[in-house]
């Protein structure tokens, strides 16, 4: 064992042990539609008084924090998104309506003395104009109403508050505030001032204001002399409260007043149910799918696959163990996303295996250890090619974190540990370990065991028949032009199915104990006054209902009409979306679609020609028309995920048509004076291979999600499965005829200068002959 091999093996070693050990003794971090919870989102407004900025949205936050600990949530989460939103996690709340209420309250708490009742009956309640007076016209608590003076006291003096109930004397539920030393003194001046009027004088009284609105204005007791006012820094709120009136409005006064108003632009609920169920799919669609995976891989490739299997299931562990100690919060299209790595994971070490099983057909008989020989050199060769097609789905990760919301973030994070990760089990474990069978001698005699002696029956196929590809390249082109057209009819014709995170409104999903019919329950919402709702089912006792941004009352009311028809009816996801919120995703999509595209044609245009670039872009785009005309066609939900789908297909579109133009570049660069045209042809033929082998690894975990992993998964795993069948067809007859034909045209192109004698430049990406063979 050689002492590279010996370096790759402890390091692997000590990874799989750390991976291990955080396994085992850390737990990981579930994000609500996982869970179970309520996950909101707050915009912050300009008010009169303060704009919304990042200072006043930092000081929200705590405000918030405050309000949220008061409610004795477990584990919340509250955090500051952008300059002027905050978001709110709520685990195991599922019924978020007291909770909506009290983080929405600004909580302005002012104290005012009472100036008497207004002369006139007008119905505006609103302040006058501070220019031309101080006072306020506002309801009280009875139903009248009050002239104020401006506020000699704010929420900001009131040290604790706290619900209280005296049943003894019949007051019932109070509120009781402690104030400050300051503030105390204030409260003394206030009610010594309002003493100096009569009892039962309107002017005798103190008005207690919550968000321009008077909760109480009781009188100051007879007994309190005119000047003395009350000695105590203690009141109480009075005003027929039940016990939990009582306890939000202390929570809210104890909380502390928001610095500006903010309002739900986005809400999202999902029951424990719905979470545990998808964890339950999903895991079973990571062991099935792995498991045919491994089968695969180790009979294509025999005793080396079964090496790689080994490595894969290192590479579930290591990945797990970042995830968990990078406290990476685990969403469900980021279980989809660890899922998918498992079979993209592959890739790697099928194109070292095939590039090995090319050095082993050309060195045996010219060395005495072909196997190992062959094994550091298919490795070696591939690097380029792993790390070039692995750095555009990176490029398409980072695009979903810093584009994406909620939990498409998370999809972007674990796709890009998966990525990094496989790169190291097939770069690392897997050559390690493949590297340490090749010494043994048993394996170097029989290439039936090892798997590299083998030729494959793909290779073997294309060998024999040897088809003259791309003869008339423009015919693949047309063939791929009407599918586009196709594509682009269904978006005209049947339109885009935006769902609710792009149009906004709200989505709700409920179970009955009974069957209801769409009919039925279409009929129930439509009498509930819901005519305009959108039903659809997918099951006999499985609803979902659209509508426009309701509240939380419509909502209660849509729930009474299905379970009228369907008996208890339990909500399991509940998505809410406000129409700007809703506006500035669809522009963001746009935006990372947009630039998506252009990344990818900086990275190719580096790393190899212009037209190799423009190509795999064409390819890409391609790939992305198709797969949005197929949902247009089926009526499928264009939404978060399925952009999150669409950006993972557009890596792997890159990520196939590196493959092919690296092998391109490879056989061009080792062929000085041809034309592009053969080496085009043989790249072809030798990655159809590792195509093949790759998609059918990605092909059985997206299967078993489709089919095990539930409605929240199954158009998920359908756009990526659309996409890989797509991509695998684009990159070889849509990006070569393409790059063929942009060749052909160049004025001073390659083929000219190649006739000419003279070898592509280093700079443009293709590297020195290194011994490939065509």
């Amino acid at each position: 064992m050689t002492r590279a091999t010996t370096v790759r093996a402890v390091l692997a070693a000590v990874v799989l042990l750390v991976s291990l050990f955080v396994t085992l003794t850390m737990s990981p971090r579930l994000g609500l539609d996982l869970q179970g919870g309520t996950r909101l989102v707050l915009q912050a407004k300009d008010s009169p008084t303060a704009k919304a900025d990042r200072e006043s949205t930092d000081r929200t936050v705590e405000v918030l924090r405050q309000r949220i600990d008061a409610l004795g949530v477990a584990e919340p989460t509250v955090t500051r998104s952008g300059e002027d939103r905050v978001l709110v996690e709520l685990p195991d709340v599922t019924d978020p309506r007291e909770a909506a209420e009290v983080l929405g309250r600004t909580a302005q708490l002012t104290f005012h003395p009472v100036l008497g009742v207004p002369d006139d009956a007008a119905p505006d309640p609103r302040p006058e104009s501070e220019s031309e007076s101080a006072e306020l016209v506002l309801p009280d608590e009875s139903g009248g109403r009050l002239r104020l003076g401006a506020p000699d006291l704010s929420g900001a003096g009131v040290k604790d508050a706290r619900a209280e109930f005296d049943g003894q004397r019949g007051a019932g539920w109070s509120v009781s505030l402690d104030f400050r030393d300051d503030a105390s003194r204030d409260w003394t001046r206030l009610t010594g001032e309002a003493a100096c009027h009569p009892p039962q004088d309107e002017r005798r009284r103190v008005a207690i204001v919550l968000d321009e609105k008077v909760i109480s204005s009781p009188q100051v007791s007879p007994s309190v002399t005119c000047g003395a006012g009350l000695p105590s820094g203690t009141t109480q709120i009075t005003g027929s409260f039940s016990a939990d009136e009582a306890k939000n409005l202390a929570l809210l006064i104890k909380g502390g007043a928001l610095p500006v108003p903010v309002e739900v632009v986005e809400q999202r609920t999902v029951g424990p149910t719905l979470g545990a169920e998808a964890i339950s799919a999903s895991a079973r669609a990571a062991v099935i799918g792995a498991g045919l995976t491994a089968l695969f891989i180790t009979f294509v490739y025999r005793l080396f696959g079964g090496l790689a299997a080994l490595a894969l299931a290192g590479y579930t562990l290591i990945s797990y163990a970042a995830l968990v100690a990078l406290g990476v919060t685990l969403t469900l299209p980021g279980l989809a996303g660890f899922v998918l790595a498992i079979g993209m994971a592959v890739d790697a070490n099928v194109l070292a295996f095939e590039r090995a099983r090319e050095e082993y057909a050309s060195r045996s008989g010219r060395t005495s250890r072909p196997l190992r020989s062959a094994l550091a050199a298919g490795f070696r060769n591939a690097r380029t090619a792993v790390v070039d097609s692995n750095v555009t789905t990176l490029l398409a990760a980072g695009l979903l974190f810093g584009l994406g919301s909620g939990p498409v973030k998370g999809f972007g994070v674990t796709l890009a540990i998966g990525v990094l990760v496989s790169m190291f089990s097939a770069l690392v474990i897997a050559r390690a370990l493949t590297e340490m069978a090749a010494g043994s001698r048993f394996v170097t005699d029989f290439p039936g065991v090892n798997g590299i002696g083998l030729r494959g029956r793909v290779r073997t196929y294309l060998t024999r028949r040897a088809p003259q590809l791309f003869r008339r390249s423009r015919r693949w082109l047309g063939v791929s032009t009407v599918v586009v057209a196709l594509a682009v009819l269904g978006v005209t014709l049947r339109g885009l199915n935006l769902g609710v995170e792009f149009t906004g409104g709200r989505l709700m999903e409920y179970t009955t104990s009974r069957p209801v019919g769409i009919d039925t329950a279409r009929t129930a919402l439509a009498d509930a006054g819901f005519a305009d709702a959108e039903v659809t089912t997918a099951g006999e006792r499985e609803l979902s209902v659209r509508t426009g941004d309701t509240g939380d009352r419509a909502e209660a009311a849509i729930r009474d009409a299905l379970s009228a028809e369907g008996g208890a009816t339990t909500k399991v996801r509940d998505d809410l979306i406000g129409p700007s919120l809703g506006d500035e995703l669809r522009r963001h999509a746009l935006i990372a679609l947009g630039i998506a595209v252009g990344a990818q044609l900086l990275y190719l245009a580096v790393r190899f020609r212009w037209s190799f670039a423009v190509a795999s872009v064409t390819a890409m785009v391609h790939d992305v028309v198709i797969l949005v005309g197929v949902f247009a066609w089926l009526g499928r939900p264009i939404d978060g995920i399925f952009l999150a789908a669409l950006l993972t297909v557009i890596g792997y579109s890159v990520n196939d048509s590196v493959v092919v133009f690296d092998r391109v570049r490879e056989l061009w660069a080792s062929r000085p004076g041809s034309d592009l045209l053969p080496a085009a042809r043989a790249a072809v033929l030798q990655t159809v291979p590792r195509t093949v082998n790759t998609g059918m690894g990605a092909l059985f975990i997206l299967t078993a999600l489709a089919v095990l992993g539930g409605d929240s998964l199954r158009d998920f795993a359908l756009a990526l499965l659309i996409g890989i069948c797509v991509g695998t067809y684009s990159s070889v007859f849509t990006a070569v005829p393409v790059a063929l034909e942009m060749e052909s045209r160049r004025k001073d192109g390659s083929p000219t200068r190649q006739r000419q004698g003279q070898r592509p430049k280093p700079g443009r990406g293709r590297p020195a002959d290194n011994g490939a063979r065509v």
